[in-house]
């Protein structure tokens, strides 16, 4: 059985303290280097808490996932999803929220701690709008802390070393089984190329 640890004081004791580096490359806005990081991620991963629990959703875009609006400012439009609105729940009740910013080919990760709200007004969502489609809502996210992660772990995947996609069970597999075949199966999976063409945006 695993011995747990159980206070900060085991933490530092088995990890020690954060060395410089660690800590001085952490930002409280948008510096020109993390500017050009976050305008070239089309992806992120955002992290929200709630009542319920935490929940982690993949965001990406045709282009930069965010758009910049100020220095401590980034607005992310809510494109088609499934509509379970665990993230944006947990934001109307709890405003903290964590994002993490991938760019295809590099093993750097960006990312920020801030606090979001949500707006939904017409002149906003058509600011927003691609290929004549307007988003259902858009995150306004003001940042608290921007910084770099250590590579290692997307080293250590080798996200970017072009392998073969893995043998994994497929989005209709997983529905089929959750559901007791209700739900998914081949078809989903065969129609799903032309249904994601088509609702994209």
């Amino acid at each position: 059985m695993p011995t747990f640890l159980t206070s900060e004081a085991d933490l530092v004791a088995l990890y020690g303290t954060p060395k410089p580096a660690s800590t001085v490359k952490v930002a409280r806005h948008l510096t020109p280097e993390y500017r050009a990081w976050i305008e070239a991620a089309p992806f992120c991963a955002l992290a929200t808490v709630g009542p319920e629990g935490t929940d982690c959703s993949p965001r990406g875009d045709d282009g930069a996932v965010v758009q910049i609006v100020g220095d401590t400012t980034l607005a992310l439009p809510d494109r088609r999803g499934n509509d379970r609105l665990d993230t944006l729940r947990n934001i109307i009740r709890d405003p903290r929220l964590s994002l993490m910013f991938l760019v295809p080919g590099s093993a750097t990760v960006i990312r920020i701690n801030g606090t979001g709200r949500i707006a939904a007004d017409p002149e906003t969502l058509a600011r927003f709008a691609v290929q004549g489609a307007e988003p259902r809502s858009v995150l306004f996210i003001e940042i608290r802390e921007v910084y770099f992660q250590c590579a290692r772990a997307v080293l250590r995947a080798g996200l970017w070393t072009g392998q073969d996609a893995p043998d994994l069970p497929s989005p209709g597999e997983i529905l089929s089984t959750m559901s007791e075949g209700e739900v998914g199966g081949p078809a989903y999976d065969a129609a799903w190329p032309a249904r994601a063409a088509k609702t994209m945006w």
